[in-house]
């Protein structure tokens, strides 16, 4: 879910109106940017395993990555920070730039070809631990790896049949990416 969708639910579950959450929404995730990077731990320890090194690989022979999460963009740059992770990310698309992952993926593809770091020739992928990436890939015609180090099983995973699947990002030649 992405977070604006996460606050609409605990409001909605508490039983705050929609009528209300829309005039609150606004202010509710000003504020939650604003304070999330205040109470927000290390999170160096919680990276999957093989993630650093994999986004090594990748910045070494120039390939652009971009992060595509659910989070409000603060709060998502702000956790990329706090894991160690943010000098490898490029660009990103996050919760406040559309409704659905699928959107906030092709924003992704679209800021990566502004930019210049992404010619519209080349392969993209989408790396997930998802059910909602891999929709998000085919519902943009990109390849998706998925890696079983999150909330989905590798079996749960296996069900929707996704490019590649991964225990974790180790596994994956990166010649793959290259082809």
């Amino acid at each position: 879910m992405l977070d604006r969708d996460i606050l609409r639910l605990m409001l909605s579950q508490a039983g705050v109106s929609d009528k209300r959450i829309a005039q609150w929404m606004p202010a509710i995730v000003a504020e939650a940017q604003r304070h999330y990077p205040k109470i927000c731990p290390d999170l160096r320890h919680r990276v999957c395993p093989g993630m650093r090194a994999f986004l090594v690989k990748l910045r070494r022979r120039g390939i652009a990555a971009g992060l595509v999460t659910g989070n409000l963009s603060r709060i998502g740059w702000h956790k990329m920070h706090q894991a160690g992770l943010r000098n490898f990310f490029s660009f990103g698309a996050f919760a406040e730039m559309g409704r659905t992952r699928t959107e906030l993926a092709a924003k992704a593809m679209d800021q990566a070809r502004r930019m210049k770091l992404c010619p519209a020739e080349a392969k993209v992928f989408l790396v997930g631990d998802h059910l909602n990436d891999i929709r998000a890939a085919r519902e943009n015609q990109i390849s998706i790896i998925s890696v079983a180090t999150g909330p989905m099983s590798r079996q749960e995973l296996s069900a929707f049949s996704p490019d590649f699947l991964l225990d974790n990002i180790r596994e994956l030649p990166l010649e793959i990416i290259e082809s």
